[in-house]
């Protein structure tokens, strides 16, 4: 059981990746589960990747040609499922990544969903609404072959949100008629469902919540770091303040705050929405995301970008708890660290679970025409949570393993499962 996590970094950019290292922490589970070799290359490999070309008219009148892809990674367990992302950094490799990392998401929750990600290499900040309708509506047109309440259901994630998936519903329904269930993530005019917009950082905190519960101790009192400020990373500050505990350090692209005594979160929230920016919050000091990710904190989130907690920084680290509500922000050789540090990290795949979980409630209740409210929602969703935290807690004890590679082998198990009865 000494297999080594690594990954390769991009000649490039100098960054990792993503799809080997995922695939390494995928081999070291399946190395405790004994997996033949024919069956780990099934689950490796991704079911079909599209790759297309997205010409948009600018409002300047040029026509922009962008680069948008939709790779679907495994089927077994239901219709793929996974966000679509628009930044500038979106290449293959990352989207493979995050296809098959939500393969793994579904089936830990035991959500009946495949793994999919799609996204397009784009800067969303600098272009206008009308050019992003263009865009999504140009890059629906060409990948909308692929998708389907019952093949491939996208949601949103870093740099779409809700409009962006009315328009993605609005465009495939004029080709397939009305279909709600087609994506997720909508607003609730049209078929989006309650809590869904606050999901991911709700299941953060629950995650956190069964984390201490299981120690006999609580949120309240204790504090926390979070590293970003978007969807996840300010609701993630609102749910951990409203149950007692004390955020003392926040950041965004633009920057950062500290108060060693708590920040004021409803206020924070005022201020950024007026600033879009939590820099230049008033009774907190100034604030970095590398030195965020060391301060002597009771529990440390990043909810940014990935691999943000590295070789070089890990060391630093003093927050005994870490809980990934972003996507891969651990590099794997950093992993092996903390673990043998004894800092306890709950894994992306659990953590930030919340979102594709209530997804899925949405995609059920758009199928069904029957909807729900906001309490039943979170019940459901607090459910949901608490069963698969504690089965990988009772996994990595088991196994005596972290709960990262305790995560994996669950879900490789039950995808394996799946894989080998649909047969040849």
């Amino acid at each position: 059981m000494s297999t080594r996590v690594t990954g390769r970094y991009k000649a490039s950019t100098g960054r990792y990746n993503a799809f080997e290292a995922v695939n390494g922490l995928f081999d070291k589970s399946a190395d405790r589960l004994n997996m033949p070799e024919w069956l780990r290359e099934v689950l490796k490999t991704p079911f079909r990747e599209v790759t297309v070309a997205v010409p948009v008219r600018m409002d300047s009148g040029k026509i922009h040609v962008y680069t948008g892809y939709r790779i679907q990674h495994n089927g077994a367990r239901g219709p793929w499922k996974g966000g679509i992302r628009y930044h500038p950094e979106v290449d293959k490799d990352e989207v493979r990544a995050l296809a098959s990392l939500m393969t793994w998401k579904t089936a830990l929750l035991d959500i009946p969903f495949g793994g999919a990600k799609g996204g397009v290499a784009c800067d969303p900040m600098n272009m206008s609404m009308t050019e992003l309708e263009r865009l999504t509506r140009k890059f629906v047109a060409r990948i909308a072959i692929v998708l389907g309440p019952q093949r491939d259901i996208p949601a949103p994630d870093m740099g779409t949100d809700g409009q962006v998936m009315a328009w993605l519903m609005d465009e495939y329904s004029s080709r397939r008629g009305y279909s709600p269930g087609v994506v997720t993530g909508k607003p609730i005019t049209l078929g989006g469902s309650q809590g869904r917009v606050t999901a991911t950082a709700y299941g953060v905190v629950i995650a956190a919540d069964a984390y201490y519960k299981s120690r006999n101790e609580t949120i309240s009192g204790k504090t926390c770091a979070i590293q970003g400020f978007g969807n996840v990373g300010s609701y993630a500050a609102h749910f951990w303040h409203e149950r007692g505990g004390k955020v003392i350090a926040v950041t965004d692209v633009k920057g950062g705050v500290y108060n060693e005594k708590g920040l004021d979160i409803p206020a924070l929230f005022t201020w950024f929405n007026e600033k879009r920016t939590v820099a230049g919050f008033p009774s907190a000091d100034v604030m970095n995301n590398q030195d965020l990710l060391t301060l002597p904190v009771d529990c440390l989130i990043p909810a940014a970008i990935g691999d943000v907690i590295t070789p070089d920084n890990c060391g630093n680290i003093k927050a005994p708890l870490i809980i990934e509500a972003a996507n891969h922000p651990t590099m794997p050789e950093a992993d092996e660290e903390l673990y043998e540090r004894g800092i306890v990290v709950i894994p992306d795949i659990l953590a930030n679970a919340g979102g594709v979980t209530v997804s899925y409630f949405e995609w059920s209740q758009n199928l069904t025409q029957f909807y729900w409210d906001e309490e039943r929602v979170n019940i459901e969703l607090e459910r949901k949570m608490r069963k698969a935290y504690l089965d990988v807690q009772t996994m990595a004890r088991q196994e005596k393993c972290s709960k990262r590679t305790a995560a994996f082998m669950l879900a490789l198990k039950r995808v394996g499962e799946a894989e080998q009865q649909r047969g040849n």
